[in-house]
């Protein structure tokens, strides 16, 4: 066998392979890929909670060796699974700039950034975004074929939602200057940003009270606006839940539509059988 055909064959080994770990890592459909998906989601949560403890001081102090080994583990395992995933991508550049690809890459990095420069300790709690990557896991869409729907309800509202952020912002921004006129900064309302603040804190039923009117004026400008809080708070939900609903029944629709098909291509099955059924005893 020359030196040629050997490189081929290498090629189509590695090829293979390649096409094999891609399967198992980006597929769900093989045996292989849901086990995978199984493993991610564990190691991802055991991650995600040592990352949690850690933040608590005592039991850093208690088990910090321990935590610190459990990360390191956690963080070679993924450092692996990202290099694999650029490895078997098919296009490498788009996967490594896509949402999921950043946040793989996030996910790794402040662990060798704190191992070689400490003071960014603060930024290691960042790894916490490691829970975004269930989303990817493809075995979990059997059980969140609502949040497809809920996507779906959301792209659908999108227009009426901004005409509502933009009503929400002119009415803010009008009544935070209003009161700013009213009240004056004597009265804590210091500057229009600031009662603006005041606005939508007020406007979201929040109240911290920090800020507080105290002209009848202006104690009546509040008492309209905690109601009208109530419905700017209704007033999305109800624009949402009305795309949902009808994206369900859209759904269901289509179903129905399928399942009706499905019997219409069953008979004429049954038809054709017939007819040529007929025509071999002709």
């Amino acid at each position: 066998m020359s030196t040629k055909e050997r490189i081929e064959i290498l090629r189509e080994y590695l090829k293979k392979n390649r096409e094999y770990i891609g399967e198992v890592i980006f597929g769900y459909k093989t045996k292989e890929g849901k086990q995978f998906d199984i493993y991610l989601l564990i190691a991802i949560v055991i991650s995600v909670i040592g990352v949690i403890l850690s933040s608590n001081e005592q039991i850093k102090n208690s088990y910090g060796i321990l935590l610190t080994l459990i990360e390191w583990i956690f963080t070679i395992l993924f450092t692996i699974e990202y290099a694999l995933r650029i490895y078997t991508a098919k296009n490498k550049r788009r996967y490594i700039f896509s949402f999921m690809g950043i946040v793989d890459l996030l996910s790794i990095v402040p662990t060798y950034l704190f191992f070689f420069y400490p003071p960014i300790h603060v930024l290691v709690d960042i790894r916490v975004i490691r829970l975004i990557r269930i989303f990817r896991i493809y075995g979990l869409t059997r059980y969140m074929r609502g949040a497809n729907t809920m996507q779906i309800a959301l792209r659908s509202s999108r227009p009426k939602i901004t005409v509502f952020l933009l009503f929400l912002s002119i009415t803010v921004t009008v009544i935070g200057t209003l009161m700013y006129i009213i009240e004056g900064q004597s009265n804590g309302f210091e500057d229009i940003p600031k009662s603006i603040y005041w606005t939508i804190v007020t406007i979201t039923t929040v109240g911290y009270g920090d800020v507080v009117p105290l002209t009848a004026v202006g104690r009546f400008l509040a008492a309209l606006l905690m109601i009208l809080g109530y419905a700017i708070i209704a007033l999305p939900t109800g624009i949402v839940s009305a795309e949902i609903t009808k994206e369900v029944e859209q759904q269901k629709s289509n179903l129905k539509n399928k399942e009706i098909l499905d019997k219409l291509d069953e008979l004429q099955k049954k038809f054709d059988e017939l007819k040529n059924e007929s025509k071999d005893s002709s």
